[in-house]
């Protein structure tokens, strides 16, 4: 199972979407307090829908705390700095993929202790950034088609007809 990780998220509508784009996909939220909302926000569980009570997901006092915690993860780091393109890795199907908070991103003191495992999302020059919620899915479900999203539905299905 894939493991999303969010180090101190600031925006209680992303950390809702992200868990949402988690139960959707069959994968994990871990979030790494301090966090910008209390767990409870209405903001949080609006985005999420009722989907939250679905979510498998852990909370950590700080990075060092999910550390320890983890000692084996796969981590593969999102940010922007990064030389390596998101698709030029092949996570494993227990990775973590960790993003940093809206405002700031992953610090580069961690960064640099993980540079042979961060990845990018390519852009236009001079962009600062995607929206959090839509960089998680993006690489979330890049590791999934490489995997064969494993676990997830094979087609789709019209409400009232079929092709």
């Amino acid at each position: 199972m894939l493991n999303i990780v969010l180090l101190e998220p600031e925006m209680p509508a992303n950390t809702g979407n992200i868990g949402r784009s988690c139960v959707a996909a069959g994968a994990r939220l871990h979030l790494i307090e301090p966090m910008g909302f209390i767990i409870n926000d209405k903001t949080l569980k609006r985005a999420g829908l009722d989907y939250w009570d679905k979510l498998d997901v852990t909370i950590y006092d700080d990075y060092n705390d999910f550390l320890a915690k983890n000692p084996n993860a796969k981590l593969y780091m999102a940010t922007t700095k990064s030389k390596q393109k998101y698709t030029d890795v092949e996570y494993e199907e227990d990775a973590y993929i960790m993003f940093g908070k809206e405002s700031a991103g992953i610090p580069e003191e961690i960064l640099l202790d993980n540079k042979e495992n961060c990845v990018r999302i390519p852009m236009k020059p001079g962009e600062r950034s995607l929206n959090l919620s839509n960089s998680v899915a993006i690489v979330l479900y890049e590791a999934l088609r490489q995997q064969g999203f494993p676990g997830l539905e094979e087609k789709g299905q019209l409400h009232r007809y079929e092709w």
